[in-house]
C-alpha cells in the first residue's frame, strides 16, 4: 500500500504541536514539511503528489490524535537542513549531488471540530489494519480514502472539494 491503488492517494501527517501546530499551518498559509530522518518516511514523502490530502496529526502531545486537514502543495525536493551543520537535522552523509533527504510543502485546508484521538481510532474496529494502529511511530503514512473519510466524520468535519 499505496502503489495497488488508483490516485488521489491519501496520508497522515504527524507533528509535535509546540514544533509545527494545526494553527501554525493555519497561520502561515502553507508552511515545510521538514525534518523527516526515517527513511521509510521519507520514501512516503517522495511518493506524495501535489493536491493529494493529509491528515494532520499532533503527536507527543495528550491527548494524541487528528486536529485537522492539509493539501499537498510542493512534491518531494532536498531538505535543506541536512547540509547544514548548525541544524538539528544535519546528516554529514548527505550531498547536494547525493541528497538523503526529502521535504514537501502543505498547505493548510481545515482544523477538524473535534480531535479523533489515537484511543478513539484504536477503539474502532474498521481502522484494525490502518497504519496509525500497525505502525504507530511512522510519521508519514498512507490512509486509505475509507479510512480518511471516516476520520472527517469522526471529527466533525466536511470532505474538501477540489485543489
Amino acid at each position: 500500500m499505496p502503489e495497488d491503488r488508483p490516485r488521489p492517494w491519501f496520508w497522515l501527517l504527524k507533528s509535535e504541536p509546540d514544533t509545527y501546530s494545526i494553527d501554525d499551518l493555519k497561520r502561515d498559509g502553507t508552511g515545510p514539511w521538514d525534518g523527516v530522518r526515517n527513511f521509510s518516511a521519507r520514501n512516503r514523502l517522495r511518493e506524495m503528489k501535489r493536491g493529494e490530502l493529509a491528515l494532520f496529526y499532533h503527536s507527543s502531545t495528550k491527548p494524541t490524535g487528528v486536529v485537522g486537514l492539509c493539501r499537498v502543495a510542493k512534491e518531494a525536493y532536498p531538505d535543506p537542513s541536512q547540509f547544514d551543520p548548525e541544524s538539528d537535522y544535519y546528516d554529514p552523509k548527505a550531498t547536494e549531488e547525493k541528497p538523503r533527504w526529502s521535504m514537501i510543502d502543505v498547505r493548510y485546508v481545515s482544523h477538524l471540530p473535534q480531535m479523533v484521538t489515537l484511543e478513539e481510532i484504536k477503539a474502532t474496529p474498521e481502522f484494525g489494519e490502518m497504519v496509525l494502529v500497525k505502525r504507530a511511530r511512522l510519521s508519514v503514512q498512507p490512509v486509505t480514502r475509507e479510512e480518511f473519510e471516516r476520520i472527517v466524520e469522526l471529527g466533525g468535519g466536511t470532505l474538501p472539494k477540489g485543489k
